[in-house]
């Protein structure tokens, strides 16, 4: 074996621990996973790479003063949103494995819930300039309609799937999704702030990123970001996907 390759592998090995070792108190009742879809945006414009995160209102009840990526549950309107380009077959391939009832129309959902949980929570449009051809949903999609922005699905990479363990009061089956932040095509302001469920954003580069108070999830898929982006960031790279069957956490592949 490679001195690399047994790196990698005890690498995972080190975020599979860190997993499980923040799952301590699994005692609420059985609650079904919400599918939802999570956004990391990488600027690559300077020397080094930095991602954006937000930091949670103190006042939030669900991981409060924690810093996130902007996401949230899909919404049945997101299959419904004109697109300027369709997701990479791969990255549509990859989610659909594991569905009780995979279609391109779901896995193009979980794409645009990324989207637009990114501008409900920052004020960031992101996609190209583009008139739909189709009728755009009611809510925060008019939004891009009015600014005649499109969503790009084919620059989002697929970049880790993670369930919630069962015994936790909120599940979620979460879909983490990266874009390079040329794709902001437009910013409205008023949207962070310190009654805003995100109460500032931080741009910071990815070293400096996993050292900030975040979910043990968010700073594993920071580690899954650095390690796709190492291996060559290509679509067709297998996804990894974290569950609790069976009271341990558990990293297979997609």
């Amino acid at each position: 074996m490679s001195d690399v390759l047994a790196e990698r592998i005890a690498r995972m090995e080190r975020f599979v621990k860190r997993m499980n070792e923040v799952e301590r108190d699994l005692t609420s009742p059985y609650v079904r996973p919400k599918d939802a879809a999570t956004l990391i945006l990488v600027d690559r414009g300077g020397r080094v790479p930095k991602v954006l995160l937000g930091k949670r209102h103190h006042g939030h009840k669900f991981m409060p003063g924690k810093f996130v990526f902007p996401g949230g549950r899909v919404d049945p309107a997101d299959r419904h949103m004109p697109v300027a380009r369709p997701l990479d077959p791969s990255t549509e391939a990859h989610l659909m494995k594991r569905l009780q009832r995979p279609s391109a129309a779901r896995a193009r959902a979980f794409a645009l819930a990324a989207i637009r949980e990114t501008f409900e929570e920052t004020g960031l449009l992101l996609g190209v300039r583009g008139q739909a051809t189709a009728k755009v949903p009611r809510g925060p999609w008019t939004a891009f309609a009015a600014a005649n922005v499109l969503p790009d699905l084919g620059a989002l990479h697929f970049i880790g799937r993670a369930i919630t363990p069962p015994g936790r009061p909120r599940r979620f089956d979460a879909r983490f999704f990266t874009m390079d932040a040329s794709a902001i095509a437009q910013r409205i302001d008023g949207v962070i702030g310190p009654d805003a469920e995100l109460v500032e954003l931080v741009w910071m580069p990815l070293r400096d990123a996993k050292q900030l108070d975040m979910p043990a999830v968010t700073g594993v898929m920071l580690e899954e970001l650095d390690a796709r982006i190492a291996d060559g960031f290509a679509h067709a790279l297998p996804v990894p996907f974290y569950s609790m069957p069976r009271g341990r956490f558990r990293r297979e592949m997609l």
